[in-house]
């Protein structure tokens, strides 16, 4: 799978719309089966909820696209929920909406607006991730060559991660996929060839605005 938008981390945001409350409860999930799994215990959970309303995409081309309006009035609760999602461009993610009634009928124009605004905040507090390859790099340089390669990568923004001070200093450094032949030659001519390193599998990492984080 290519890179990808989700969102970074699981969370919840709750607002209160005429006396209802809506709980957006947002996750990350990898198959349908994470999503029907991760449903399923949020209506465990608030099972005397008035209304548990769901969303998912998933999938490289966001081909998996499911939605229930859980007894809210056709088209007012599911659609607009899965909406958001699309409108940002978001894949491998559920929202479950749980709605306890707070007397006051909202209408159909009412209720698209609340479920829409409780899905967005949701999104927004779990904060959106693009989900980039990179290939990790097994790296060993003597204790006199680490300063320099501290520096260069974080002018080339290239994070580091799990250093290891033995009778060399042993870390990982992470770069883009199909960059691993000009960063080859970018280590032997840094550090005049007193370097060993050896390229790991693909994996994937998240950029959260400008933040390149390793998990």
């Amino acid at each position: 799978m290519k890179s990808y938008k989700t969102i970074y981390k699981e969370d919840k945001e709750e607002l209160i719309i005429e006396k209802s409350r809506f709980i957006a409860h947002t996750k990350s999930v990898e198959t349908e089966e994470d999503a029907l799994e991760f449903i399923k215990k949020i209506k465990i959970e608030n099972k005397d909820a008035t209304h548990n309303v769901w969303a998912y995409v998933i999938g490289e081309n966001q081909n998996i696209q499911r939605y229930s309006d859980d007894g809210e009035p056709s088209g007012t609760a599911g659609i607009p929920t899965l909406e958001i999602l699309k409108k940002e461009n978001l894949t491998n993610i559920v929202v479950v909406v749980t709605r306890y009634f707070g007397g006051i009928k909202l209408g159909a124009g009412g209720l698209v607006r609340a479920y829409s605004k409780a899905c967005k905040a949701s999104i927004i507090k779990a904060k959106i991730t693009t989900k980039i390859i990179y290939i990790p790099v097994k790296i060993s340089v003597d204790y006199s060559t680490m300063g320099i390669i501290e520096n260069r990568f974080k002018l080339k923004n290239i994070p580091i991660s799990d250093i290891e001070y033995k009778e060399d200093i042993q870390f990982k450094a992470y770069i883009p996929l199909g960059e691993t032949s000009s960063f080859k030659d970018y280590l032997v001519e840094l550090t005049n060839n007193s370097i060993d390193f050896s390229f790991g599998d693909p994996i994937y990492v998240d950029m959260v605005g400008e933040d390149i984080i390793i998990n």
